[in-house]
């Protein structure tokens, strides 16, 4: 799965978060939410990002507007063995606001024992990495590789959400390999284990050279459990699934703008079918392409790889896009980058105006 925005909205709770109040044409990130009994007091949600999401950029995105920011990947045998630099990932600023803290590893009780000292540091949430497919993560048997093994992951989801108070989120993709593809039993699994919410990706094999699931997997999830479901559509025609994929199940939408002849009528029908809506663009198309639609969005997605696949490297031409949208939109408008982020490009992204 792209480390992309997480945005799960479940339950609305009502009332208005003075971040984005004022915000033009952002009706629907006013909204509060609940997430396993914790309130989210607006629907803009920083991403976790690794080597990205320490405490100074989670001040800025919180700074920015958002209701909910979370940790960058914190590796829970760090902190079962005392490593310091580990348990500095775990600290937390009080003017963060609702703060979640990501967690990956493959043994119960060392996740639990990690999820306690985050809930004693003071976060908010605690979110699993079921989601990394790298290699390095993957061959200790975290990340997305524990999908390979639905009881096994849900015994994580169990020991944790018994260990803390606090709601326990999880990061979820197919799978590895078409045999690990079991995602509406984890989705079943997670729920039943104590999880708050869940984010799909769905790839078409057309729009984007990957395939991943589609509408039928979607409405077996929602079916399946009653996690709210963050769905980024990654497909050719979307104006043909709209409200079937909110019919379905989707608590919010995330269409490309090269995948639509005209999106604004499109987010419109999102935001009228009850979902939050959110625009994509893919690195060769022109920023000014999105001037037409801005006003219609609740975020905005610049891609600085081509979507479908990972490993890629950042392409540049990015950062020029986040510094124009910034301008244009006078910084009210949330912006997210995906794609080739880490250490040496983090802070680039961060100056010219991504929030997410």
């Amino acid at each position: 799965m792209k480390k992309r925005m997480r945005v799960v909205v479940a339950h609305r709770t009502g009332g208005h978060d003075d971040a984005v109040a004022d915000a033009p044409g952002l009706d629907g990130l006013r909204e509060p939410w609940d997430l396993g009994g914790l309130r989210i007091p607006n629907r803009v949600v920083q991403a976790p990002l690794a080597g990205i999401g320490n405490r100074a950029f989670r001040l800025q995105a919180h700074r920015h507007g958002a209701g909910l920011v979370v940790s960058e990947m914190v590796a829970s045998m760090g902190i079962h063995h005392g490593n310091r630099k580990t348990a500095g990932m775990l600290r937390i600023d009080p003017a963060e606001g609702v703060t979640a803290i990501q967690l990956f590893g493959a043994d119960p009780s060392v996740m639990a024992e990690a999820a306690r000292a985050a809930q004693d540091a003071g976060a908010s949430a605690v979110d699993i990495n079921m989601g990394c497919p790298v290699p390095k993560i993957c061959k200790t048997g975290a990340g997305a590789a524990l999908l390979a093994d639905p009881v096994h992951a849900a015994s994580i989801v169990r020991a944790m959400a018994d260990a803390v108070r606090i709601p326990v989120m999880v990061k979820m993709r197919r799978g590895l390999t078409p045999d690990e593809a079991r995602p509406v039993d984890l989705a079943r699994r997670f729920e039943q284990a104590g999880a708050a919410a869940l984010h799909l990706d769905v790839m078409d094999g057309h729009f984007v050279p990957n395939l991943s699931y589609g509408l039928p997997l979607v409405d077996a999830c929602k079916k399946a459990s009653r996690l709210p479901l963050d769905v980024h559509l990654m497909i050719a025609n979307p104006e043909k699934y709209i409200e079937a994929y909110v019919e379905a199940g989707a608590d919010m939408v995330t269409i490309h703008l090269e995948a639509a002849a005209d999106p604004g009528p499109l987010l419109q029908r999102i935001r009228a079918a009850g979902a939050a809506a959110a625009l994509a663009i893919n690195p060769p198309t022109p920023v000014s392409a999105l001037d037409p639609f801005l006003s219609g969005c609740d975020m905005v997605l610049v891609m600085s790889v081509m979507p479908g696949f990972g490993g890629q490297a950042f392409d540049p031409a990015a950062l020029e896009k986040l510094r124009y949208l910034r301008d244009k939109t006078a910084g009210q408008l949330p912006l997210e980058v995906d794609g080739g982020i880490g250490p040496d490009t983090a802070e680039r992204v961060a100056e010219a105006g991504a929030q997410l």
